[in-house]
């Protein structure tokens, strides 16, 4: 397309210059830039793209687009006057890629907890029912059997319309997206047409960005707001914010529930370390996921499946085969010592006590629980008491350690959630700064018969960052030197 043919789709306030050229690609990172480009300045959060324009039009770029014109222009260089460049930037990335995700039944998933069990298993099922599919999530990116690296749970717009044309061109059918709360209010998927949608709960998480819980419930809100008439919501409506996320949506709502009626109703039969034995509409199925946040996961993915138009009873078979995903209730087991040891990514306080109250119900009555837990330095403080007292509550042992300190010290954010627990709670804590000494003891003190051993916060993270540097380290690989 040439750049006059992108001018007439978008809405601008001002133009300066006048450039007509064939636009050979577009993007928000001024190291990206080439001759023929356009480059969208955004503003972000720890930078302005702003700042960058001058260094853009030097690496090539033939227009730029912005929210706030430069006192001096370059000849030669158009320059147009928007009134959110990152809505701009959707736009103009969702025409230059052909908008490809129209061209696939793409489902994105939200919520606090479950987003990338959800997308993963989803992805897995349709290709195991024989469909080319894509992922995006947290912990992999896929281009049908092609793996991409993942460094955010959405990626920014443009990388998502990048990513969207290589599945068109690989020829997938469907494609599984993990959208974040920032996500949506950076507007990194504006643009990006949804066959489909799924809430899987919403609890206590990342108000360090979003301020309060109403802004973090808003932003998921605006998901389904989003949803055309053709499209569908899968939605956990034992999640008591379920109901409000479709209060506006155009979207056709499908309901699922474990506690209350719901269209897809499921009943745990059985919960054991070998898997999950549910009722789903009156249907047994057996599942090798465990836990009663996956029996929410498991019958979630059923639901969006059936609204992908799957038959319901041909799906049930590849279903009980699918396996965790890396970092998810992943469990090591000791067979000398009889011990159990579990990496889960529980980051949240509702996923760390989901987390504890499945282990709780699967340990035997001599067996002691063991936890190993840190908080996440620059990111919401007020969950690190929160977190404390349900590791201390829901444990037998709890060793306090780091987890990603980032620019924090991790000794200050131990400190943090130390402050509210009294002299009692404290009497079965060990503070450990140092992460593989804090797994090691874990492993040292798990001397009974069916002890269990929880590592969480990192799930399937293979690094630590600290001082603004990642180090190599793998909760499941230290754990599985300790145990075995």
């Amino acid at each position: 397309m040439n750049w006059s043919d992108f001018k007439k789709r978008i809405k601008f306030f001002d133009i300066k210059g006048n450039a007509d050229f064939e636009v050979k690609g577009v993007d928000i990172d001024s190291r990206l830039i080439k001759t023929g480009y356009v480059f969208i300045a955004v503003k972000g959060i720890s930078s302005d793209g702003h700042s960058y324009i001058d260094k853009a039009i030097e690496n090539g770029a033939d227009a730029i687009i912005c929210e706030v014109m430069p006192e001096v222009t370059q000849e030669g260089i158009e320059y147009i006057h928007v009134e959110n460049s990152a809505i701009t930037a959707g736009e103009i990335a969702n025409l230059f890629y052909g908008e490809p995700s129209k061209k696939l039944k793409l489902v994105g998933v939200t919520g606090t907890n479950g987003k990338t069990t959800t997308v993963t298993m989803l992805y897995r099922l349709v290709k195991a029912l024989g469909y080319k599919a894509g992922l995006l999530s947290t912990v992999r990116n896929f281009i049908h059997d092609e793996e991409v690296v993942a460094s955010h749970t959405t990626p920014d717009v443009i990388r998502v319309n990048q990513l969207l044309a290589a599945m068109v061109v690989k020829g997938c059918d469907f494609a599984f997206m993990e959208v974040s709360s920032h996500a949506m209010k950076q507007h990194r998927v504006h643009g990006i047409h949804f066959a489909g949608g799924v809430f899987t709960n919403i609890t206590h998480d990342h108000l360090d960005y979003h301020g309060t819980f109403k802004d973090y419930l808003d932003c998921k809100k605006m998901f389904f707001d989003g949803l055309s008439k053709d499209a569908f919501a899968v939605i956990n409506t034992d999640d008591r914010n379920g109901l409000i996320m479709v209060q506006n949506t155009k979207a056709k709502v499908v309901t699922f529930a474990l506690r209350h009626m719901a269209d897809i109703k499921g009943k745990i039969k059985a919960n054991t370390l070998q898997g999950l034995i549910l009722d789903i509409n009156g249907v047994e199925v057996h599942s090798r996921l465990v836990g009663t946040f996956n029996a929410y996961n498991f019958i979630g993915i059923y639901a969006t499946a059936i609204q992908l138009g799957f038959d319901p009873i041909e799906i049930l078979a590849p279903m009980t085969d699918l396996l965790p995903v890396d970092g998810r209730f992943d469990t090591i087991y000791q067979p000398e010592k009889k011990v159990l040891g579990i990496v889960d990514y529980a980051h949240t306080p509702d996923a760390l006590e989901n987390v504890l109250e499945t282990i709780k119900t699967l340990k035997t009555k001599e067996a002691r629980i063991i936890t190993i837990i840190g908080c996440g330095g620059d990111r919401d403080k007020t969950k690190r008491p929160i977190m404390a007292r349900i590791a201390i509550q829901k444990s037998d042992l709890v060793i306090f350690t780091a987890d990603n300190p980032r620019s924090e010290d991790p000794e200050s954010i131990l400190d943090d959630m130390m402050a509210e627990l009294t002299v009692d709670e404290k009497k079965s804590l060990i503070r450990q700064v140092d992460r593989k000494e804090a797994i090691r003891t874990a492993g040292m003190l798990a001397t009974r018969p069916g002890d269990i051993i929880l590592v969480a916060g990192k799930g399937h993270e293979n690094y630590q960052e600290i001082k603004g540097k990642r180090f190599p380290f793998d909760d499941k690989i230290i754990l599985k030197e300790v145990l075995m």
